[in-house]
């Protein structure tokens, strides 16, 4: 799940100050965790713990600010309200939030069927507009797929057939046309074209930040999938551990021994 972390982190200096490059600083000095990060690591906590997926995710956006970027607004306006009236209930989002924070998912599963249910479970208490969960559990079946082995080619083949996703373009195809959007449904197929065309997990994540667009959550999720394909150097590992705090870090050391990866980066 760090991928998806490393990923929020890199792109967060770039979400309203597109570049269409894959020339710029990896670790940025004004570089910070967002939403992304903080509601990865909530799926984390929910699927190590049991319960409502929600209840997390509200628990964890009430308690957490974002040093940079922050919650769209139809999930401030679920917290707001929630919060309020004690009833926190979904608003038929498509937005690319499910997708981001389904990471976990794909880690903590070993059958495409769990993947699948869980990751619809992950979305739908606040996206449960059918692109919203299609999102979600295009995002984690790539996950799976990636770290059970799939070649690149079985897992754009399977996105492809269960979702409708076009995934062949490649980045230097989809770059000069793309524009910021905050659905799944244009976020998600250009997050995994820009996996698709990589050939590291660093690259992966350039690819996506390169594309312009909301960059922190493209790269979220392009680091989601590289990170069970390729894994993760250790020293992005350590560089990226070192902008959270401790209470969200040990999040993710307790999920990573519980579920992975290895110390080749990928489930054992």
């Amino acid at each position: 799940m760090l991928g998806s972390i490393i990923g929020d982190i890199v792109g967060s200096v770039y979400e309203f100050n597109n570049l269409k490059s894959k020339d710029f600083s990896f670790f940025s000095k004004n570089a910070a965790y967002t939403d992304d990060s903080i509601l990865t690591i909530a799926t984390a906590d929910w699927i190590m713990n049991g319960g409502q997926p929600g209840a997390y995710y509200a628990r964890y956006g009430l308690r957490h600010q974002c040093p940079r970027g922050g919650y769209g607004g139809g999930f401030k306006h679920w917290l707001i309200t929630g919060a309020e009236t004690g009833q926190f209930e979904p608003y038929n989002s498509c937005g690319n939030g499910s997708a981001m924070r389904v990471g976990p998912v794909g880690w903590a599963f070993d059958t495409v069927e769990e993947v699948l249910q869980v990751a619809c479970l992950s979305a739908a208490c606040t996206h449960n507009h059918p692109e919203g969960i299609k999102g979600a559990q295009a995002t984690a079946l790539a996950i799976l797929l990636a770290r059970q082995g799939a070649s690149k080619e079985v897992v754009r083949d399977e996105l492809e057939r269960r979702f409708g996703y076009d995934l062949r373009q490649t980045c230097d195809q989809i770059r000069p046309t793309y524009e910021w959007g905050a659905l799944c449904q244009n976020t998600v197929p250009q997050a995994v074209c820009a996996f698709l065309d990589s050939h590291s997990f660093e690259d992966a994540v350039r690819n996506a930040i390169s594309l312009g667009g909301d960059s922190d959550t493209l790269a979220c999720i392009t680091g989601s999938i590289a990170e069970a394909y390729y894994g993760i150097p250790s020293d992005l590992r350590t560089q990226a551990l070192a902008y959270l705090p401790d209470e969200l870090r040990s999040v993710i050391v307790q999920f990573e021994c519980k579920y992975g990866p290895s110390s080749d980066g990928k489930r054992a």
